[in-house]
Formats: structure tokens, C-alpha cells, sequence
């Protein structure tokens, strides 16, 4: 038996670590759906004009909308790469399903 600790997983684990925030999923996931929502997040992220919480948003609503090459925020519009192409073979270049996007949160400082 477990203290009860195990149910809170890897967000919880990587905190306790000591990581300020981690993106952690609700459930087992596709690789290519991952994939490009990791690349979409850490292309918005790295233009230091958003919180890790908003790139994560835009990311999700880049795989809603199939629009991967202009994530628009209030601001204009943020270039990121399309990643259809990088994608393995198997996966379908529709990703609007909840279940490749719905999973993912963000677990600690949004900032």
C-alpha cells in the first residue's frame, strides 16, 4: 500500500523535485499528437511574449483549428513552424480531437 502519493503523478513528482511548473497528461497519449503540441507550446514560449499557461492555451487551440504555421493572441499574430511534416506516419494531420489535446495541464506556476 501506498501513502496515497501515487495518484498525483508526474506534476506532482516533478514539483517536489522542485520545478516550478510542469505539463503533465490526464491520460496515455499519442507521440505525434504530443509532438506537436509540445513544438507549438515551446515555439510560443520562446518568443517571451507569453506566460507558460497562455502558450500552453494557444497550443491546444493550434491543434483544434489544424492551424499550426499563425497562433493569433490579442497582440498579432505568432509565427510558429508547422509540424505536420515532422509528425510519424501514423498519425493523422487532424488532431482536433479531444484526445490529443484535452490531456495536457499545467501543474504549478503559470507565470
Amino acid at each position: 500500500m501506498g501513502n496515497g502519493e501515487e495518484i498525483l503523478g508526474f506534476g506532482y513528482l516533478m514539483q517536489n523535485a522542485g520545478a516550478r511548473a510542469a505539463i503533465a497528461s490526464l491520460w496515455s497519449v499519442s507521440d505525434g499528437g504530443t509532438q506537436a503540441l509540445m513544438n507549438s507550446f515551446y515555439g510560443l514560449l520562446t518568443t517571451g511574449k507569453l506566460t507558460k499557461a497562455e502558450a500552453l492555451r494557444q497550443a491546444q487551440i493550434a491543434l483544434i483549428t489544424g492551424d499550426y504555421s499563425a497562433v493569433g493572441d490579442n497582440r498579432g499574430s505568432l509565427i510558429v513552424e508547422y509540424v505536420g511534416s515532422q509528425l510519424p506516419p501514423d498519425v493523422s494531420k487532424n488532431l482536433n480531437h479531444p484526445y490529443y489535446w484535452a490531456p495536457f495541464i499545467l501543474i504549478g506556476n503559470g507565470l
